[in-house]
């Protein structure tokens, strides 16, 4: 017998209010179509539910069934589910208006990386004493960084710039560029040594970026 597939939200017992229902009984056996009041009462001498698993049948399906245990197992489904999903962090990585090409390269590369994941990436711009007059210049920066990464992700809002930082946040593209196609900035830029340059990456937070 095929096993009927159950909808989260139930009609159980006394809540189910048509005449008549067809029933299947606890092991499964399909009893036919009886009184909704015979078949709760069958239900209450096993000391089970009536659940009504498709409502939209007619009559409605109803199955004889613990309906407590079977809420506590699609729960513990879903969450165990939930956990084999995997987690889509914001990564943030910091640069100033000053940051050399060398360095910015680097924060691109990891950038990719990040992306490449499924990660979303948060750029953040840090501003000192008069260079927060000049946003311009991040924006600049900013755009140039956008264009760079074009192949795998797009901003998801325009930058915006608060106190003496400006962020940007870019997205994944829905489809992942091939791992043999190599972009332009990649075939340029010879190989980086990693443990000359301090690792500022870390999760954070799309509201409130956890500071360096």
């Amino acid at each position: 017998m095929e096993e009927t597939t159950i909808s989260s939200n139930l009609r159980v017992n006394e809540a189910i209010r048509v005449p008549k229902v067809r029933v299947i009984s606890e092991t499964g056996e399909q009893i036919g179509i009886i009184p909704t009041r015979e078949a709760l009462m069958r239900a209450v001498s096993v000391g089970l539910d009536l659940v009504e698993v498709a409502p939209k049948e007619n009559p409605p399906v109803c199955k004889i069934m613990d309906y407590g245990k079977w809420k506590y197992q699609q729960q513990k489904k879903l969450h165990h589910s939930k956990k084999k999903q995997p987690s889509a962090d914001l990564k943030e990585l910091r640069i100033r208006p000053k940051t050399d090409q060398h360095d910015l390269q680097i924060k691109l590369d990891k950038a990719r990386a990040f992306l490449e994941e499924g990660h979303k990436v948060q750029f953040t711009m840090i501003f000192r004493g008069r260079e927060r007059q000049h946003p311009d210049i991040g924006k600049e920066i900013f755009s140039d960084i956008a264009n760079r990464l074009a192949d795998i992700s797009k901003p998801e809002k325009d930058s915006r710039f608060e106190g003496r930082r400006m962020f940007m946040v870019l997205s994944p593209n829905s489809k992942k560029p091939s791992g043999s196609a190599k972009t332009k900035t990649q075939e340029d830029t010879p190989p980086n040594n990693a443990t000359d340059v301090a690792d500022t990456t870390e999760s954070v937070n799309d509201d409130k970026p956890q500071e360096v």
